[in-house]
């Protein structure tokens, strides 16, 4: 069986997290500070070191939890944020890469009309 997580929306929360914490934990944060679907969304959690992340989502009958520590380096979490925000699947993709996904979004794709 093939775990595939799709969802129309990707929350990032802008705090870091106690990691003792499991499913019932991060879903009582998604339902006090966040606006996502549980059933729906998947949420984007880091750790005060911010080398781990937890990913949390529905997935059929039940939550997935997906753990990933970087063994060098942090993940790029904009620290003078707070709250949360939402990210597109490409920019989860770089986050769980352990690229800077900030930096990475504002880039503009090259286009040429003229090649000499």
């Amino acid at each position: 069986m093939e775990l595939k997580l799709t969802s129309p929306k990707v929350w990032v929360f802008y705090e870091a997290v106690d990691f003792r914490k499991a499913i019932d934990g991060l879903s009582e944060i998604v339902h006090q500070h966040m606006e996502g679907n549980l059933h729906e969304d998947v949420f984007i959690f880091y750790n005060r070191a911010r080398d781990k992340v937890k990913v949390l989502a529905w997935h059929g009958n039940g939550f997935v939890l997906l753990y990933k520590r970087l063994e060098q380096g942090k993940f790029t979490f904009s620290t003078n944020r707070s709250g949360y925000s939402m990210i597109d699947e490409k920019q989860l993709s770089w986050l769980l890469a352990g690229l800077d996904w900030g930096k990475m979004s504002s880039w503009k794709t090259l286009t040429f009309d003229d090649y000499c």
